[in-house]
């Protein structure tokens, strides 16, 4: 937390408060025996970005405090947080620090509800030095620690030790390529072991409206536990595309495929994955994304994003694929007044079951901007999921209403 303390002088924090009462007729998602409740959060938000200096710093957190007038669940206390910080130490050397908090999924097979949840915290530190071998060669090497923690104690805390070298080499001033090497080993709370060792080429691209990276390389993958070692490896790799069609358009695509575990950023990066933490094992894991963005003349806007992932647990023969789109669209009604209308679609395979699902989402409401600090919304949804297996089926109508408020 030095690296913020550090540069709160540059950059007054904005702070934001909000509160919202939410009534849904089933509250549990349960498939038979609705019990209709009012859930209420209190959040506190705080965002920060430092100037541009020997230590720099990004953050931007949310915390909130959940109560069930009818008592469906136990009151709950949820929070986000994304922090990134580094600081020149001198002589091509650099200190990082990252943190990121989320309340994630359990039990990738349940429902999004309190009782399948838990908070999972990944913090990471170590140094970089960039060296440069001449006017296009440059080297880097890392070591970093990354912990990993769960607030519900049945799921594996981890820590993890990271080891990296990369050359890169400039072609030109707009394209770059190198070739990376990585190893790390992740100690997890069962006292299971994974190593992991990972070679690629890499490729970095601009032009003056579009932008292309990526790598290409193979991994390998070992755990260690008491009943014995298990080896796998695969070819693995990534992509990201970013692409300014026009003044007002905007497209995105994003892949990787990667060897890891539960305990990784995986699900940070890619935030329509998700983990089953139900299992302490390595998994590989594949996911792809893409957006659109666009901006119409009359104020309104449209955002398209689609994704398709996948996960293969390797010890236990346990695969996962989601496929799924999101679609929301905002139009200004008056000056101070905007229409928002939001859906979404997910189709889930559970190959080892040999079951689907259907999750469907919709949403549309108001937001009213009383003035440049206080804003006030109110929306009314439907959630909806269909399984082959009755008890994860639901029908979910609800009904929102809150402000929040910017400390300027």
């Amino acid at each position: 937390m030095l690296l913020i303390s550090m540069n709160l002088t540059a950059e007054p924090v904005r702070l934001s408060a909000g509160f919202d009462s939410r009534f849904t007729d089933n509250a549990g998602q349960a498939a038979t025996d609705e019990q209709s409740d009012l859930e209420s959060q209190l959040s506190l938000g705080i965002n920060h970005t430092s100037d541009p200096g020997r230590c720099n710093s990004e953050l931007g957190s949310r915390i909130a405090y959940a109560y069930w007038w009818d008592e469906t669940y136990d009151p709950e206390t949820y929070a986000s947080l994304d922090f990134l910080g580094d600081c020149t130490i001198g002589g091509g050397l650099v200190w990082q620090v990252s943190d990121y908090l989320r309340d994630v999924l359990q039990d990738s097979r349940s429902n999004d509800n309190p009782t399948n949840k838990t908070r999972k915290n990944i913090f990471r530190t170590g140094p970089i030095w960039t060296y440069r071998l001449g006017a296009v060669d440059q080297l880097s090497v890392a070591a970093e620690y990354e912990n990993t923690e769960f607030s519900e104690p049945e799921q594996e805390d981890s820590e993890r030790y990271i080891g990296t070298v990369e050359w890169n080499h400039f072609f030109s001033t707009s394209f770059s390529g190198g070739l990376t090497a990585s190893v790390d080993r992740v100690e997890l709370d069962t006292e299971e072991e994974i190593d992991r060792a990972t070679a690629s080429a890499t490729f970095d691209k601009r032009w003056s409206a579009t932008r292309i990276r990526g790598s290409l390389g193979y991994s390998q993958i070992e755990t260690f536990f008491n009943s014995g070692d298990n080896e796998t490896d695969a070819v693995v790799g990534s992509l990201e595309v970013e692409r300014d069609i026009n003044p007002t358009t905007s497209l995105f695509l994003e892949a990787s495929r990667e060897l890891t575990d539960q305990t990784s950023d995986f699900d940070v990066r890619f935030g329509e994955f998700v983990f089953n933490l139900e299992q302490t094992s390595a998994v590989e894991v594949s996911a792809v994304r893409a957006g659109l963005a666009k901006e119409f003349s009359a104020g309104s806007s449209l955002g398209i994003n689609v994704f398709a992932n996948r996960s293969d647990y390797l010890d236990i023969d346990r695969e996962e694929e989601r496929v799924g789109g999101t679609l929301n669209y905002h139009r200004p009604v008056t000056p101070q007044m905007t229409a928002v209308f939001r859906t979404g679609y997910d189709y889930l395979v559970y190959e080892d079951e040999g079951t689907t699902d259907t999750l469907f989402s919709v949403d549309a409401g108001l937001e009213f901007e009383l003035n440049r600090s206080m804003t006030f919304e109110g929306r009314i949804g439907h959630d909806q999921r269909n399984s082959e297996v009755v008890p994860r089926e639901f029908d979910e109508n609800w009904v929102l209403f809150g402000l929040n408020y910017q400390f300027r």
